[in-house]
């Protein structure tokens, strides 16, 4: 029994010394993992050892399993030691192939968002015709933002708004327009203004979202017609499309101006044409015809807000949702592209 004892003793005191040679010569961690399946694992030399202790006396496996333990700690700490240090000599290798002459990538520079891009062309065109861009603010009034407009608190037309109220005379502006009204109480004509700028209305669904973006313009002065809007309009429109585009007016109804039309530009999808490759524009459903905008002659109760002698001023004003026209000029057809914030989509815009 005493030179059994003495055997695994042996065996095991022969371990640690025959796996740091072992460890000498692995230079990667699967050199690594194949010594320690070799010398721990559940069929390595380790456990080899410690199978011949069933032959022991009592008196004797104490003493040997006192020193299996201690080998067994003794590779352990050699294993995890080689694997620290061939982590360490991995990280230096990459810091030596760093060449700093090398230039480094270019960081995807960031873009404007294509609403604000096409917000900021249209307001580009009209700064160029002499108009001003105003500004204010986005929690209105109801004054400012109904009544000074000529729509009473009984007023139809408060139906088509969807307010979000804050309280009962309290806000979100439901269009910019109300920036028409401060302007026209701050200065005297001519007036020619664009009044970009969020606004917020109660509706959602595929087409609508509860915020968007709106832009309208002001122009009062003694001498104004239609034939004057048409041809602003049909200027700001070929400059935003690049294209000889058309428009047509439509008569329609908006309590602040008199006459009023909407305006229809054709299609630019499918040219006009109401097809696409011998199929049907879905875009204009076969009419050749997107409508774009809403507009008219300042209604004359509008100045007795404000203090213009509706005998001496006249003037037009028009409103456009700026998202529309982004997609009719990028070929969006999902609004909520706007809202995603994919990075994928706005590159597109850099």
């Amino acid at each position: 029994m005493a030179g059994e004892k003495h055997a695994i003793l042996a065996e095991l005191e022969s371990l640690v010394s025959e796996c740091r040679h072992s460890l000498d010569q692995a230079s990667s961690l699967e050199g690594l993992e194949e010594a320690r399946i070799a010398f721990l694992g559940r069929k390595g030399r380790l456990a080899a050892a410690m199978a011949e202790m069933v032959g022991l006396s009592k008196e004797d496996r104490p003493e040997v399993g006192r020193k299996a333990n201690d080998v067994k700690a003794a590779l352990t700490e050699l294993l995890e030691s080689h694997q620290s240090l061939l982590n360490r000599n991995k990280a230096d290798a990459k810091v030596r192939g760093f060449d700093p002459s090398v230039p480094p990538r270019s960081p995807w520079g960031g873009s404007m968002h294509p609403v604000s891009l096409v917000s900021q062309e249209i307001c580009d065109v009209f700064k160029k015709l002499g108009f001003d861009i105003v500004s204010g603010p986005e929690v209105e009034n109801d004054w400012h933002n109904f009544e000074a407009l000529n729509i009473p608190p009984d007023h139809p037309a408060r139906d088509m708004q969807d307010t979000l109220y804050v309280t009962d005379n309290i806000l979100l502006r439901t269009h910019t327009s109300p920036l028409q009204v401060r302007t026209m109480l701050e200065q005297q004509p001519p007036v020619a203004v664009i009044a970009p700028g969020k606004v917020y209305r109660r509706d959602s669904d595929l087409t609508h979202t509860p915020m968007f973006d709106q832009i309208e313009g002001l122009l009062v002065d003694t001498k104004t017609t239609m034939s004057d809007l048409r041809g602003i309009l049909r200027h700001m429109c070929r400059e935003v499309f690049n294209t000889d585009i058309k428009l047509r007016f439509r008569p329609s109804f908006f309590p602040f101006t008199e006459p009023s039309a909407e305006v229809d530009i054709s299609c630019v999808m499918c040219g006009g044409k109401g097809t696409v490759g011998g199929k049907p524009c879905r875009v204009c459903k076969q009419t050749g015809w997107i409508e774009i905008l809403g507009c008219g002659m300042v209604d004359p109760n509008v100045y007795g807000y404000v203090g213009y002698d509706p005998d001496k001023y006249v003037g037009w004003a028009f409103g456009l949702g700026v998202e529309r026209v982004a997609m009719l000029k990028y070929g969006i057809g999902d609004l909520r592209m706007f809202f995603e914030n994919d990075v994928r989509f706005l590159r597109q815009f850099s």
